[in-house]
């Protein structure tokens, strides 16, 4: 049995998710290291969201807040699924609370520069003494070894040294950064993932994850390409260097759609419907992408003279991919994510609902983003009732 953050009540483990038996302790700030946290508490973790009194988490101030309550947006979200406890480890009495949270916690995830739990007195050797299984998941800039480990680690510079933005924005244009927290996003799902991994092997351990080593991973066959071969990846706006056509067009209303032919099969037929059908220039990938520019005219040009639906139309009937490009006001008002249950509404409140569908034992949204310390007094409690 485990206790319910919303209900403070026990609850069946079955009925909380899959992870109703472990505890997480997250002890990370804003985006990656909490979102990995989020990851694990939708699936049913006990997550306690420990935070610096007096204002906790700086997420809880960045961003748009909601109206209903002046509380950060982002806060709602990255903080969902968590109770919440304000601990000063600074403070004797507060550090000997946070070493009884972590004798009794399966994972701890923190993203302090290295060093930084060592100087606290939590290094993970000394964890290990008094509970042999806790896994620390460690997420930073640049990882816990290496000439930048001591780094201040941000999304920003990962995009930038990992590949990353030299390969957005035109040909002709500067270097793009994603106007999203990409890179937060990322690594927080590697961690994630990378926690149950250790979990899994039953072993107590240490995670490290980085920042720019889970973007990189997003360059794929860029490495070898340079590795292998000496070169390296242009800007080709909407583009992609070995499919043609891959870009996004403006049809005859105005909007915006864009196109894939990733597959030999589809690309023929996109290449047909376009009336470039029979060209043996246009008859293999290779060909294709020499001739990027004709095909990528002679698309554009066809675009215009039809409107969205007739586009969608169109590429449905020919097997071929397309999509028109949304933003949020389309998703909200898309049939599919709506029959999806893709966004979901906790106390009027609206954001994306778990990450992936398990069929026997899914997870769930249960409360957005707690006030500070909020759950600090039941904790205690239950630490107290343990001992």
């Amino acid at each position: 049995m485990t206790t319910d953050g919303a209900t403070g009540g026990a609850v069946d483990g079955a009925a909380r998710g899959p992870l109703a038996d472990l505890r997480v302790v997250d002890l990370a700030t804003v985006i990656a290291g909490p979102g990995c946290a989020r990851y694990l508490a939708d699936y049913g973790a006990d997550v306690i969201k420990v935070e610096r009194p007096p204002g906790g988490d700086s997420v809880r101030s960045m961003g748009w807040t909601d109206p209903a309550d002046g509380r950060s947006m982002w806060w709602k979200v990255v903080g969902r699924n968590k109770r919440t406890i304000a601990l000063d480890l600074k403070d004797p009495d507060d550090l000997e609370v946070m070493r009884r949270l972590l004798d009794s916690a399966d994972v701890l995830v923190e993203n302090f520069r290295p060093g930084t739990l060592e100087r606290l007195g939590l290094a993970p050797e000394v964890l290990h003494r008094t509970n042999p299984s806790l896994v620390v998941t460690r997420v930073t800039g640049f990882g816990q070894t290496g000439p930048y480990k001591d780094r201040p680690g941000f999304a920003t510079q990962a995009e930038a040294l990992s590949g990353f933005a030299a390969i957005n924005g035109e040909p002709d244009g500067q270097p793009l950064l994603p106007p999203i927290a990409l890179t937060d996003e990322v690594a927080a799902l590697v961690a994630a993932f990378a926690t149950m991994v250790a979990l899994h092997s039953g072993v107590g351990q240490v995670v490290d994850v980085n920042l720019i080593e889970s973007m990189l991973q997003l360059m794929g066959p860029l490495v070898p390409l340079y590795g292998v071969l000496g070169q390296v990846q242009e800007r080709l706006g909407a583009g992609i260097p070995y499919t043609v056509p891959r870009n996004t067009y403006r049809t005859g209303d105005g909007r915006w759609v864009a196109v894939s032919t990733s597959a030999e099969s589809v690309a023929g037929r996109v290449i047909e419907l376009i009336g470039l059908g029979g060209d043996p220039r246009f008859a293999d990938f290779a060909g294709r992408v020499a001739h990027r520019d004709e095909i990528d005219a002679r698309m554009a040009e066809w675009m215009a003279e039809r409107t969205t639906p007739q586009v969608l139309d169109e590429f449905e009937a020919a097997h071929a991919a397309v999509a028109p490009v949304y933003d949020m006001a389309d998703i909200a008002e898309d049939p599919h994510f709506r029959a999806r249950g893709a966004i979901v509404e906790i106390d009027g409140f609206p954001m994306q609902d778990v990450v992936a569908r398990l069929s026997a034992t899914p997870g769930a949204v249960r409360w957005v983003g707690r006030g500070l310390d909020e759950d600090g007094d039941e904790i205690r409690r239950e630490l107290d009732a343990a001992d």
